[in-house]
């Protein structure tokens, strides 16, 4: 037998459910005492979703155009 995948249809954003965790993980962080190792983590992981939402906005703009060094390294090559 095979197990069926549960689905989940999402009402917000990618965008918008990466913020809503950043912003989960850093008020639970304020709990936590300063320099606590479960602060740190829980700010790390704010910081990757951030991140995230970063690298997801870079991929998905309309004008995604590769770094200027590597875009120079491609027009000395056609030369």
């Amino acid at each position: 037998m095979t197990k069926s995948r549960k689905r989940v249809k999402h009402i917000a954003t990618f965008e918008e459910r990466l913020a809503q965790e950043a912003l989960k993980l850093k008020e639970a962080a304020k709990k936590h005492p300063n320099g606590s190792k479960a602060r740190e983590v829980l700010l790390r992981r704010a910081r990757q979703a951030e991140t995230a939402s970063h690298i997801n906005q870079w991929l998905s703009s309309p004008g995604l155009r590769p770094p200027e060094a590597l875009g120079d390294l491609l027009a000395d090559q056609q030369k």
